[in-house]
């Protein structure tokens, strides 16, 4: 199987249905550049494209299944090589996507992905979150992580972005540790027979 193959089977298997013609291009620009990008700066674990797609691409679109219908805006909260968020900014050309990112060579790869590939609604901000809180507090209505931290300690940095009512997703270790402030939810991982694990965070309506 192809990448391009595992990459339609396995979104198809996620979204329920196939990728259009556009979504398939946008992923193989994207591919493309996270190769080139790679082999000077290492974004990523790995330059495999079987791998990227199954790991990241592909690992990505899982967090669609937790997220709620009405959202329209989303922030990527250390979006690093742009995972969770330009995948799924790609299939769902609906919501805005805001692309956080302190470290300045991937705030300019993301950049560049935006750019390459004509994403409409999707933007870089390039900064800690303590840093753009005023800026961007409270306007999300969901904020999305791949956490390789503490997510206990991460999800109430996220809250402050959040708009009443938001989520947070953030994909956890194979084990999960207790946690107090989100709950742990399990999902069918990308290869069959195996699971996924996501801590979810529902922000409180105010009293």
């Amino acid at each position: 199987m192809t990448p391009v193959e595992a990459l339609d089977n396995g979104a198809a298997a996620i979204l329920g249905r196939p990728l259009t013609p556009r979504e398939r291009e946008d992923f193989s620009m994207y591919l493309g550049l996270l190769l080139k990008w790679q082999k000077a700066h290492r974004l990523i674990g790995s330059a495999d494209p079987m791998w990227i797609v199954e790991h990241l691409f592909l690992d990505s679109l899982l967090f669609l299944r937790l997220l709620p219908p009405p959202v329209r805006t989303l922030a990527d909260l250390g979006s690093g090589a742009g995972l969770p968020g330009l995948p799924i900014k790609i299939v769902r050309r609906d919501i805005e996507v805001v692309l956080i990112e302190s470290r300045r060579r991937r705030a300019m790869f993301l950049t560049s992905v935006i750019r390459t590939i004509k994403l409409a609604g999707a933007r870089v901000v390039e900064g800690r979150v303590e840093g753009v809180t005023e800026q961007l507090g409270g306007r999300f209505d969901a904020v999305v992580m791949r956490c390789a931290g503490d997510i206990e300690a991460m999800i109430p940095t996220a809250d402050t972005l959040l708009a009443e009512r938001g989520v947070v997703v953030a994909s956890g270790p194979p084990e999960p540790r207790p946690i107090s402030v989100a709950e742990w939810v399990t999902l069918p991982g990308v290869r069959p027979g195996t699971t996924r694990r996501f801590a979810v965070y529902r922000k409180a309506k105010p009293a």
